[in-house]
């Protein structure tokens, strides 16, 4: 699903910390002081971002009314449906820690959506029972 893409960043997309500095020092110190989408140059809105993801969410929870569903997305897609659970916004500050290929699980029972784990990486660390011997 298209929905499911990370925040575009504009300007600053495929940009290192150090380039983005250089180029937009303006904007990177805005940034550093207090993180919003809105300032990256050219870049999709917090707003927008974050109705994406909502919409993405309600077609899946509306398409799966029951069963598992697995959805494979980025970090920052993760940050906005946990927030959105919780109840809080962001504008590029993220609350959660999400690493590269962690699982993170929300289950919606009786109309009510609650997160039941953030960042599991237990099959990725050495010794789980997913390990492939050589």
């Amino acid at each position: 699903m298209p929905e499911l893409r990370e925040i575009f960043l504009g300007e600053w997309e495929g940009l290192r910390t150090e380039e983005i500095a250089a180029r937009y020092p303006q904007a990177w110190a805005r940034w550093r002081e207090e993180p919003d989408w809105d300032l990256v140059p050219g870049g999709e809105s917090a707003a927008l971002f974050e109705a994406r993801v909502a919409a993405a969410l309600e077609a899946i929870f509306n398409r799966h009314q029951s069963g598992e569903v697995l959805v494979v997305t980025h970090g920052g897609v993760i940050q906005i449906v946990l927030g959105r659970v919780v109840g809080r916004t962001s504008r590029g500050l993220f609350p959660f820690k999400i690493q590269n290929a962690s699982i993170s699980v929300i289950e919606r029972s009786n109309g009510r959506v609650v997160v039941s784990g953030v960042n599991d990486i237990a099959h990725l660390e050495s010794g789980s029972d997913t390990d492939v011997l050589a």
